[in-house]
């Protein structure tokens, strides 16, 4: 044991001398970094009998004495934002970049196609096309159609030439604001003029695929008649059955081109003017109007009031012009509620409303003509 004490005194006093040189050593050290300051304390603390007594083979414990180092940064108190976090799990701070999403940013939303202004507005109905083509019919509505854009072209080009003309002339002596609604003016007829030619030309596209499956027809029908009356053989069996669905094939295309020439007929909208009449209309007088154009309607009831004037509970209709049928119009007198009498039923030509202008058409009633019918129609 008097060993073991002599030992521990001189490893004491070496410990001891060593301490004295060192220390307990504090110092400041004094660094810059991200802008701000942090002050660094270190200090070194010795244990002599640290770990003494924890001997494992009855000699003297000679493990090293650690050394405690504490670094903490003194911290500014500043406010800093806090966001929350995309996840939704937590919240971040601005050390993290993160997206930043704009205040007026709205999602893109599905929206239906409004619908565009169409030049003679393309027909919606839900008109089938026709089981039979009726070539000789579309032939003379193609005429009067195109005749009508003729005249649609030759008189918004007049009109042009009359705006382009009028802002020449006052272009000098006129306030700068007139010259620009002439010059808007100018701009939209010539846009419309175009718009005009664009439909003329789908017109034209539309009769010549037409007639072009007309022909086919034509040929596809005779060769039908040339091997009807052959010598029945197998191959006279085949090319007729194959020269029937060629047939069949080319009469539904001419149907379909048909319907789609009719969709862009435009429209026909009418304006009820009245009855014309001798000595039939009298004052307290009632009538129906009823108007069949394809499956259309339109019916319409008024009187005749003391002063002559007359009075009708529906003046204005549209109309989609169709291919193959007419205009039917029926008057009928309302004498009493199960006296009625028809004053007349007449069909119409339709093929003749195509024209540029407005264009007042009186309808004959009756056989005789003593009333008539008036009524007002554009073609747009």
């Amino acid at each position: 044991m008097l060993q073991y004490s002599s030992y521990f005194k001189t490893l004491w006093e070496r410990e001891a001398r060593e301490h004295q040189t060192i220390g307990v050593v504090s110092h400041t050290v004094t660094t810059k970094a991200c802008g701000r300051q942090s002050v660094w304390h270190r200090a070194t603390v010795h244990s002599v009998y640290e770990n003494i007594n924890n001997r494992g083979d009855g000699g003297p414990s000679r493990a090293l004495s650690t050394m405690s180092l504490s670094v903490r940064p003194a911290r500014r108190l500043t406010s800093r934002s806090i966001t929350r976090s995309q996840s939704f799990t937590g919240v971040n701070t601005n050390d993290k970049p993160y997206r930043s999403l704009s205040v007026f940013s709205t999602p893109g939303v599905s929206r239906k196609p409004s619908r565009a202004s169409r030049m003679f507005t393309m027909s919606t109905k839900s008109n089938p096309p026709p089981k039979v083509p009726q070539p000789e019919r579309l032939d003379q509505v193609y005429e009067a159609l195109k005749k009508g854009l003729h005249s649609y072209l030759q008189v918004h080009q007049m009109d042009s030439d009359s705006l382009s003309r009028q802002m020449k002339e006052s272009k000098r002596n006129s306030r700068l604001g007139f010259l620009y609604e002439l010059d808007k003016q100018v701009k939209v007829t010539e846009r419309y003029i175009r718009r005009l030619e664009f439909h003329l030309s789908k017109i034209e596209e539309l009769y010549e695929a037409y007639c072009l499956q007309r022909r086919l027809r034509d040929g596809a029908n005779k060769m039908v008649k040339a091997y009807t009356t052959s010598v029945s053989s197998k191959e006279a069996k085949e090319s007729l059955a194959e020269a029937n669905k060629g047939y069949k094939e080319y009469t539904e295309n001419m149907c379909m081109l048909e319907n789609d020439l009719e969709n862009h007929l435009g429209e026909f909208h009418i304006k009820m003017k009245g009855l014309a009449g001798f000595a039939r209309l009298c004052a307290g007088d009632q009538y129906e109007i009823f108007m069949r154009y394809g499956r259309q309607r339109w019916k319409l009831r008024g009187r005749i009031e003391l002063n002559g004037r007359q009075v009708w509970d529906s003046e204005d209709m549209v109309f989609l012009p169709l291919v193959s049928d007419f205009l039917s119009v029926k008057v009928t007198e309302l004498k009493s509620l199960a006296n009625h009498v028809v004053v007349g039923s007449v069909s119409c030509e339709t093929k003749d409303l195509f024209a540029a202008l407005p264009q007042t058409v009186a309808v004959d009633i009756n056989d005789l003509g003593t009333i008539k019918l008036s009524l007002e129609v554009t073609w747009k």
